[in-house]
């Protein structure tokens, strides 16, 4: 019962984890959808920028909450030269009313998300207060003047600058406003020009009108670089986007790679059980039948099919050793039985292994071997594999009287190499990738029908690599085909001097 419930519960835990990441790729999914639609808006920018640009104007207006009443006690100082200091505070008070309503009203603005405000409405608010506030800063010079006071227009004209540039710097995220808040004052201080043109400087009026452009123009010059900025900021989100995209759905390749990699692991541990055990029974058996070991059988035939259903177990027996050492391999369960090796002898007993086969096909295997080589640090069985699955393609490959050579040599850096060229066949240059992947067979093994899964050179350089060696072959079209698998000096037991004596023998088939 505890063992069904515990099923039962890691079954509904990855339920809602596979929940969970389906959620957040249509999460990501309806994201990337929605930047896609904001990029292609014919505005040129997404519907939430005028809400972050309203709030910029906000947050500007909020920064200069306790900046404003001292530009306004400077102006009212400014205003005296000419005016009563009754009318100067008074206009103090009316200009710090107006801006403390419209500070509480941004800040108000701020408290509330995009998704419950009318944008239309707030910005009509706001370009009122704009021009209330210019209405305020034209009434400063619309004070009674009381006082002869010489150059007043050119004061007028200053405060006119610095009320623009003030009203410019705030206010440029909402163009409208930037208008809204300079109108009023520019109309006014060029009215006055106009209105003692005969006292005034022409020149005066003209700096007016092209400070105003100025104003105007380096609002819009400011607007649109945040409107850049904003974009690329955009475009920067889309991108981690679309990152997390791929990321969910990496994560989720990966996720489908590792059970379908476990549920291989677990099919191939079985079923290396479940073939192995009839196999072993077949082998017996086909081989006792092969020997007649319990009498003659009494058609010849019959040691035949024998043979053959020996054959055939042996074959199916390597093939499946072959696919279990290379998965366990990929899956990093294959570990070194590391000893000391002497490569030369390695590569003597591999040859005596293949030499009846080599001489069914009467090919000659030449060894040359350097007998004076310092023991390798290495696991045997696999180097032992290493040098059967070459000297195996080489026969299989190799025609009716052709040479393979096996060598066994020192290297200049110190290490040790084996290799094994034959005359054979070769391989096309454009195979070469093919024969090495693992299942990969190329042109003349179809076309002659060899025996063979393809996984011989995929486990040699797995192997290979796992010594932390170097894995190499070089084949020209009917000319033959040399393998190369060198060992790394770091496992080379002790360094002596490279000797010339060495065993070369030659053996016929």
């Amino acid at each position: 019962m505890a063992g069904v419930y515990n099923t039962d519960r890691s079954k509904k835990n990855s339920q809602q984890a596979n929940s969970a990441r389906a959620e957040k790729r249509r999460a990501v999914l309806r994201t990337v959808h929605d930047v896609r639609e904001q990029l292609n808006n014919k505005n040129g920018y997404r519907p939430s920028f005028r809400h972050e640009l309203m709030l910029m104007y906000a947050e500007n207006r909020i920064s200069a909450a306790y900046a404003m009443p001292v530009l306004f006690l400077i102006s009212a100082a400014i205003s005296t030269l000419w005016t009563t200091p009754i009318n100067a505070l008074l206009w103090v008070v009316a200009a710090a009313l107006v801006h403390l309503f419209g500070t509480l009203y941004v800040k108000n603005f701020k408290k509330h998300s995009n998704s419950d405000i009318k944008l239309d409405e707030w910005q009509r608010r706001f370009l009122f207060m704009e021009a209330l506030g210019g209405i305020v800063w034209a009434a400063i010079l619309l004070l009674p003047t009381t006082k002869d006071v010489g150059y007043l227009e050119e004061y007028q004209f200053a405060v006119m600058l610095v009320v623009i540039a003030v009203t410019t710097m705030l206010s440029f995220p909402v163009p409208s406003a930037v208008w809204a808040g300079s109108l009023p004052i520019a109309l006014v201080i060029n009215h006055s020009i106009l209105m003692h043109s005969q006292k005034t400087d022409p020149t005066l009026s003209l700096m007016s009108i092209g400070a105003i452009v100025f104003f105007i123009l380096l609002s819009k010059r400011l607007y649109s670089s945040t409107l850049a900025m904003l974009n690329f900021r955009l475009e920067k989100d889309f991108l981690i986007t679309e990152l997390e995209q791929a990321k969910a759905i990496s994560d989720e390749s990966r996720r489908q790679a590792e059970e379908a990699n476990t549920a291989k692991s677990r099919f191939l541990a079985t079923m290396s059980h479940e073939l192995r055990t009839p196999l072993n029974a077949i082998l017996g058996f086909s081989e006792m039948m092969k020997g007649e070991v319990f009498g003659p059988l009494p058609n010849d035939k019959y040691r035949e099919y024998s043979s053959d259903i020996h054959a055939s177990g042996s074959h199916l027996l390597n093939l499946i050793n072959e696919i279990l050492d290379l998965s366990r391999i990929e899956a990093g369960r294959y570990r070194l039985n590391e000893e000391a090796v002497t490569l030369s002898y390695i590569a003597e007993d591999c040859e005596n292994l293949l030499r009846i086969r080599a001489k069914a096909k009467d090919i000659t295997i030449t060894l040359d071997a350097d007998q004076t080589l310092p023991k390798l640090w290495a696991d045997e069985r696999a180097v032992r594999q290493i040098i059967l699955n070459l000297l195996t393609n080489a026969v299989k490959f190799t025609p009716n009287g052709g040479n393979i050579t096996l060598t066994v040599k020192g290297l200049e850096d110190g290490g040790q190499m084996v290799s094994v060229k034959d005359t054979g066949i070769g391989i096309p240059e454009h195979e070469i990738e093919t024969v090495l992947s693992a299942f990969g067979q190329g042109a003349a093994a179809i076309q002659s029908a060899e025996e063979g899964s393809g996984l011989g050179l995929s486990i040699v350089q797995a192997l290979v690599s796992m010594h932390d060696g170097k894995f190499d072959l070089q084949s020209e079209l009917r000319k033959g085909t040399t393998v190369t698998a060198k060992f790394p000096p770091s496992r080379v037991m002790d360094v002596i001097q490279p000797s010339k004596n060495r065993i070369r023998l030659k053996r016929a088939g």
